[in-house]
């Protein structure tokens, strides 16, 4: 009996021990997390980058994306769902990481628009036809401006402003902002400065609703 009671407690110590061992890594590794998100808070966003949702939300999705890509393209009515569930918290700021061959051509037609005012016009046009101007996971920018039609761009202006030495310095700063969060593959999604660690719709939801709960208690 005596026996009996030393094993129970032995494993009830053992049991605690592990529980406090748990609860201590998670805790250095939220404190990591935290100071990582701190540190790198200023790769994250740029002022320059297009914003969707209000500019007073407590809530930032920050997503690196590439125009060709196809899972980008799933994400982004799932992105607008969760800012619709949650309206007037939660904003988006698109970040350019531009991997297939050609989408840097494409991400200038993007910011060109976006001097006349039609740049979410041109996303949601591009990724509505995003199997016209993809071919073997290669953008083609020719059959991209073949699909811009009825949307009001200025194509004339488009094609000058394509060439403007500020667009490819904000590309070339996202490509090294991507770079420095190790971000190497698309759509790679921070809020409020927390990098998304386990890929996933259901987890990019938790995510926000976490800093939903924190922002607005």
């Amino acid at each position: 009996m005596k026996n009996k009671f030393i094993v129970a407690a032995v494993a009830i110590l053992f049991v605690g021990l592990f529980i406090a061992a748990a609860d201590l890594y998670n805790n250095q590794k939220n404190s990591s997390l935290n100071s990582a998100t701190l540190e790198n808070i200023e790769y994250i966003q740029r002022d320059y980058s297009p914003t969707l949702g209000p500019v007073d939300a407590k809530v930032t999705i920050v997503e690196f994306f590439d125009p060709a890509c196809g899972t980008c393209r799933s994400f982004y009515p799932l992105v607008k769902r969760i800012m619709s569930e949650n309206e007037g918290r939660v904003n988006l700021v698109l970040r350019y990481l531009p991997l297939h061959n050609g989408s840097d051509v494409i991400i200038t037609i993007f910011e060109a628009a976006r001097l006349q005012g039609l740049f979410w016009e041109t996303l949601k046009l591009a990724y509505k036809r995003q199997d016209a101007w993809v071919v073997n996971h290669i953008s083609i920018p020719a059959k991209l401006w073949g699909q811009l039609d009825g949307i009001g761009l200025d194509m004339d202006k488009l094609a000058v402003d394509m060439k403007s030495v500020e667009i490819a310095r904000r590309v070339k700063q996202d490509l090294a902002d991507a770079k420095q969060l190790k971000v190497n593959k698309t759509p790679g999604f921070f809020v409020n400065g927390k990098p998304l660690i386990n890929f996933g719709y259901k987890q990019l939801q938790q995510l926000v609703a976490s800093e939903i709960d924190e922002q607005y208690p």
